[in-house]
């Protein structure tokens, strides 16, 4: 008596199987997904802190520059006044440039009107947007060379120049 026995029957083939639970997506879309969601929020975390740190106080620098000597004209304190004779770039509008420690271009600004005084000719040096935080500046008057002046002086309106 031999006894025979049957082998289980095979499960169903991959094109037969039972449909009753779908996949919700292949493990490359979802790889692709996490990746893209990830470098998202690295990004918005990213331009938060830069948001966050580019909101840097500044100051507007403050002073005089007196010219005296032969280069200025004569007059009473009621007229506008300018350099001549070496000095014509000396006047309203001419450009005042201020430096960080490192000599990198910082803020940019123009010499107000030039008034007599004395025998000298005065203008009010205004330069806005200057970033606080180095020790020291650099402060430079056309292209007559750079002046240096502490954060605090600067922050205190004390920036005071003279040529002539």
């Amino acid at each position: 008596m031999s006894d025979v026995i049957e082998p289980p029957a095979a499960p169903p083939s991959p094109e037969n199987a039972p449909t009753s639970g779908r996949r919700w997506a292949h493990p490359l879309v979802t790889g692709v997904a996490g990746l893209v969601i990830g470098a998202a929020g690295v990004g918005l975390a990213w331009g938060l802190s830069v948001g966050a740190t580019s909101a840097v106080k500044t100051f507007t620098l403050k002073g005089t520059l007196t010219l005296t000597g032969d280069n200025v004209p004569s007059g009473d304190a009621s007229q506008d006044c300018t350099g001549y004779e070496g000095y014509d770039d000396i006047g309203a509008g001419a450009a005042v440039t201020v430096y960080d420690n490192a000599g990198k271009v910082i803020a940019q600004g123009a010499l107000g009107v030039g008034r007599s005084h004395d025998a000298a000719c005065v203008f009010h040096v205004a330069v806005p947007g200057v970033p606080s935080g180095p020790e020291f500046y650099q402060v430079e008057v056309s292209h007559r060379g750079r002046l240096t002046v502490s954060s605090t002086e600067a922050k205190a309106g004390g920036f005071a120049a003279s040529l002539g």
